[in-house]
């Protein structure tokens, strides 16, 4: 095997990856295309939580569940639409197979990109060797790209619980969800299970779904959702589950007692860097228990990186890439580059969907003092015919004294795609001005954040 050299000590590999995540695949083979030699262990699949169990998977569980409500809407329209049923297994199979068509481009990229794969739990040894398995290898540098993993409550009876992880293959439809949690996971999968078909009730323990969103976000997206089907339990906790012949039953902190098919949890996730060998090459954890590093995803080991979710930053896959991105350009281009992690679009797809900006208000209040908040809430132009009762929330943050665009938010269809665009705009330091300057494409809901003109 050819050996590199740095300070005439003799390496296996320039850089040794591990985790094939989005973060780890995008770093192996962006230090390979330098000329670097790399290697990179994964012991699960390729592609990471996003792509195996996560964001993609969700998202097709998603364009699912919207269905029923189109072809409902398809009538005012003047269209006929027969009956019409969903089979759990059919989209189960097919999510099967895009999954794996993705997994393969993953390999293909790094077998193309000549980066040795090694399929296995990799630990680290010291600062300088893995091990996989029974092989050792050493390496100038390491990336630790191990991601993260679902954390569950604690009390009686969550071993009968599931979590996304699960909910991906289950069996079928379970008819009746309790969906404990109120964050991104909780309120999609709520959204996911209710347009599917099932009963679902989100039991939430804050006063508000999506803490750390703006508030008007909050509360609107909780209201959308009630309309939806979604009974939502706010302020109550889960104390016990318990298996029953027809089901679980569950016990609220109010005494409440229901029965249902599953109770899904999603009340946060946690860095997998249990076992990984850190304390042997000398990498700190913060007191939440990630991967310590400095603005360029540098690890108290000198040598070793973390890029991702085990460094519970900012803990979304576009990130994680260009946290890679970054890193590669440090270490291997000598153009040291700190990840920007501030205003970072991101996206819930919730029913409807949410997507946001910059700083909520109450970010802006502290951060700035004077704001002026900008806010519009109108029934979409699909709705009128379809008699859909739902509504589009949009709402600008806007610094009083520069009049810079600091926060923009929005609740409703097509979100995500309509928020990514005013994304740049924000990056770029756009004021008020800038937007009121820019002329509207009618008849759309995007027009509405160029259009708003007096602040309330």
């Amino acid at each position: 095997m050819p050996s590199y050299h740095d300070d005439d000590i003799q390496y296996d590999y320039d850089l040794f990856v591990i985790g094939g995540g989005s973060g780890g695949v995008r770093g192996a083979r962006m230090a390979a295309a330098t000329g670097a030699r790399v290697a990179l262990a994964e012991e699960y699949r390729y592609g990471g939580t996003c792509v195996i169990r996560g964001c993609v998977p969700k998202k097709l569980f998603s364009y699912a569940s919207h269905f029923h409500e189109e072809f409902e809407d398809a009538a005012g329209f003047g269209w006929t639409v027969g009956e019409s049923s969903f089979n759990w297994k059919t989209l189960i199979a097919n999510k099967d197979k895009e999954i794996d068509r993705l997994e393969g481009i993953y390999k293909n990229l790094l077998d193309n990109a000549k980066v040795t794969r090694y399929d296995g739990r990799a630990t680290l040894e010291d600062r300088h060797t893995v091990r996989v398995g029974d092989k050792t290898f050493t390496a100038n540098k390491i990336l630790l790209a191990p991601g993260g993993h679902v954390t569950f409550p604690e009390g009686k009876g969550w071993e009968h619980a599931i979590s996304s992880n699960e909910a991906f293959h289950l069996e079928d439809l379970p008819k009746r969800v309790i969906v404990y949690g109120g964050g991104y996971i909780a309120v999609e999968f709520a959204g996911i299970f209710n347009g599917l078909g099932s009963d679902v009730i989100q039991v939430y323990r804050g006063d508000a779904l999506l803490r750390g969103f703006d508030r008007d976000v909050r509360e609107f997206l909780g209201t959308e959702m009630v309309k939806k089907g979604i009974k939502v339990e706010l302020n109550k906790t889960i104390e016990k589950i318990v298996k029953t012949e027809g089901g679980l039953q569950v016990t609220l902190s109010d005494g409440a007692e229901l029965e249902v098919d599953a109770v899904f949890a999603a009340t946060g996730r946690s860095p997998n860097v249990t076992g990984l060998g850190l304390e042997k090459a000398g990498v700190a954890l913060t007191k939440k228990g990630a991967i310590q590093v400095d603005e360029f995803s540098r690890t108290t080991a000198k040598n070793i990186y973390a890029v991702g979710d085990v460094t519970d930053r900012v803990n979304l896959t576009p990130v994680a890439i260009q946290e890679a991105m970054a890193f590669v350009d440090t270490a291997f281009k000598d153009t040291p580059r700190a990840m920007d992690h501030h205003n970072i679009a991101t996206a819930v797809f919730s029913h409807p969907p949410v997507c946001t900006v910059g700083l909520s208000e109450e970010q802006a209040i502290d951060r700035y003092g004077d704001v002026e908040i900008y806010r519009s809430s109108f029934r979409p132009m699909k709705h009128t015919l379809s008699g859909r009762d739902e509504k589009t929330l949009m709402k600008l943050v806007v610094e009083k004294h520069g009049k810079k665009v600091v926060g923009l938010h929005m609740v409703g269809a097509d979100s995500p795609e309509i928020v990514q665009g005013f994304a740049v705009a924000i990056k770029a330091g756009a004021t008020k001005a800038m937007f009121d300057a820019t002329v509207g494409i009618h008849p759309t809901a995007a027009e509405e954040f160029v259009t708003m003109r007096e602040p309330v």
